[in-house]
C-alpha cells in the first residue's frame, strides 16, 4: 500500500500526544520514589537533654593537686595528670588559674641598639666581704637626662653596650644585664636604675680570660658615659595582686631581680611610693660559695626582722654548709628540705616561683622539684608546664 506524503505526516502528528503521556507518567513515578528516598533518608533532630549544674559553695582554703590536671605543653600537646590515689574530681587551682596576663603597658625597647641612651655612672662599688670569691660589683646609672624617659619596671632586664671594639675591629655586641633596682631607683627619685654584676673569668689555653662586659662595668668610674638600650622582658614580672606569695630561687648576680622584688615588698620609702602593698609571703632561697659572697644580705636580714610574718630567708652556702649526705649544700638541696611546706605553697594558685642565676642550675632545682612533688603524689615534669601555662612559674638563667 502507498501513503502519500502528506498521510504519513499525519500519520506521525497524531502519536506525540501518546508519546507525551507516556514521557508524563515515566517523570511522576521516579520523582515521587525520590521524594520518597529522600524522606526515608532524612536525619532525624536527636533532643539533647540539658542538665542544670550542681552548685557547690566556694572554699576559701587552698585545693590540693590530687585529682586528674590538663596540661597543655608550650608546643600545644597535651596529657594528663593522675596521682595514684585520687580521691575526688574536684579541678585543681593550677588547672583553674587562667592563662597568663599580657603586660601591653610595660615599656619595651625605648632606647635600641642604633639609638641607645648614654647613662652616666653614678657610683660602682664591691658587693663582697673580705674571703670573698671573685669580684661583683653594684653599678647605678643616672636617667633624668634620657629624652625618651627611660622608665622600667621590676624584673626587666637592659642592654650596655661596652666601649672599644672587637678582635675584627667591629663595636662590641651588648649584653644584657637584669635590674637590681625598684622603678623609683635606689634614691626613690625614679631616675635611676642600677645593676648587680659579677665580672666573669675563666680559664683557656692555660690563660685567664676576662668577660668583656663585665669587665667594662665592674671597671668604670662614677661620671663615666655607658651606652644603655632597654628596658627588655616581661617574663620576670611580679604579680599584680597584692596578697600574692612569690618564691624566688637564686644565685649569685640571680639575686637581682630578687632585690628589686624585696624592695618593693619591704622598703618602708618605697611601699609608701607604692599604690601596692604587699600583703602574701616572699620566700627565697639564696646559693652562695662562701658567707663572703652573700649579696645585699644587710637589706635581706632588716627585712627578716621587720617583716617576720611576710619573709622568710633560706641560704645554701656550699663551701661552708653541707646537705644529708655530707656533701656540699646547694639550693637545690634546700628545696628538697622544704618540699612539704613549698609544695603547699605552689598548690595555692596564689603562688608564683621565679628562677634566676647561671644556667647550670636547673637540672639541680628540676632534680629537687621532682623529688619534692613525688613526695606530694606529683609528676613535676607535667605540673612544671601547667605553672608554666597559668604564668606562675618564671625562669631566667644565663
Amino acid at each position: 500500500m502507498v501513503y502519500s506524503q502528506a498521510k504519513v505526516i499525519a500519520g506521525g502528528l497524531a502519536h506525540i500526544p501518546i508519546v507525551i503521556g507516556i514521557f508524563y507518567f515515566i517523570m511522576t513515578f521516579f520523582n515521587k520514589r525520590a521524594i520518597e528516598y529522600a524522606e526515608a533518608n532524612k536525619p532525624k533532630k536527636v533532643e539533647k537533654k540539658v542538665e542544670k549544674p550542681e552548685i557547690k559553695a566556694k572554699s576559701s582554703a587552698p585545693t590540693k593537686v590530687e585529682s586528674k590536671v590538663e596540661v597543655q605543653k608550650t608546643t600545644s600537646d597535651s596529657s594528663e595528670i593522675k596521682t595514684e590515689s585520687p580521691k575526688n574530681n574536684e579541678i585543681t587551682n593550677i588547672e583553674k588559674k587562667p592563662m597568663k596576663k599580657k603586660h601591653a603597658d610595660v615599656p619595651v625597647n625605648i632606647y635600641r641598639p642604633k639609638t641607645p641612651y648614654e647613662g652616666t655612672v653614678i657610683e660602682n662599688y664591691s658587693l663582697l666581704k673580705e674571703g670573698a670569691i671573685g669580684r661583683v660589683n653594684h653599678i647605678t646609672f643616672d636617667l633624668k637626662d634620657s629624652d625618651p624617659f627611660l622608665n622600667y619596671v621590676e624584673g626587666q632586664s637592659i642592654g650596655i653596650m661596652p666601649a672599644g671594639e672587637d678582635a675584627n675591629g667591629k663595636p662590641h655586641k651588648l649584653r644584657l644585664y637584669s635590674i637590681a633596682s625598684t622603678r623609683h631607683g635606689d634614691n626613690f627619685e625614679g631616675n635611676t636604675v642600677s645593676l648587680c654584676v659579677r665580672q666573669l673569668q675563666y680559664e683557656k689555653d692555660g690563660e685567664t680570660i676576662n668577660g668583656v662586659c663585665s669587665t667594662y662595668l665592674c671597671d668604670i668610674k662614677p661620671g663615666d658615659k655607658v651606652k644603655i638600650t632597654g628596658p627588655v622582658g616581661k617574663e620576670m614580672l611580679l604579680p599584680d595582686e597584692e596578697d600574692a606569695n612569690v618564691v624566688m630561687l637564686a644565685t649569685g648576680t640571680g639575686i637581682a631581680p630578687m632585690r628589686a622584688y624585696l624592695r618593693r615588698m619591704f622598703e618602708p620609702t618605697e611601699k609608701e611610693k607604692n599604690k601596692w602593698n604587699f600583703k602574701g609571703k616572699a620566700w627565697l632561697f639564696m646559693g652562695a660559695p662562701k658567707s663572703a659572697n652573700l649579696l645585699y644580705e644587710e637589706d635581706l636580714q632588716r627585712y627578716l626582722t621587720d617583716n617576720p610574718d611576710n619573709f622568710k630567708y633560706t641560704k645554701a652556702i656550699s663551701r661552708e654548709q653541707q646537705n644529708t649526705k655530707g656533701g656540699r649544700m646547694y639550693i637545690q638541696d634546700r628545696v628538697l628540705e622544704s618540699a612539704n611546706e613549698l609544695f603547699n605553697m605552689i598548690e595555692d594558685e596564689k603562688t608564683h616561683i621565679y628562677l634566676c642565676g647561671l644556667k647550670g642550675m636547673e637540672p639541680g632545682i628540676d632534680e629537687a622539684m621532682t623529688k619534692a612533688a613525688e613526695e606530694k603524689g606529683l609528676n613535676w615534669s607535667e605540673l612544671r608546664p601547667q605553672l608554666k601555662k597559668a604564668g606562675r612559674w618564671h625562669v631566667e638563667t644565663y
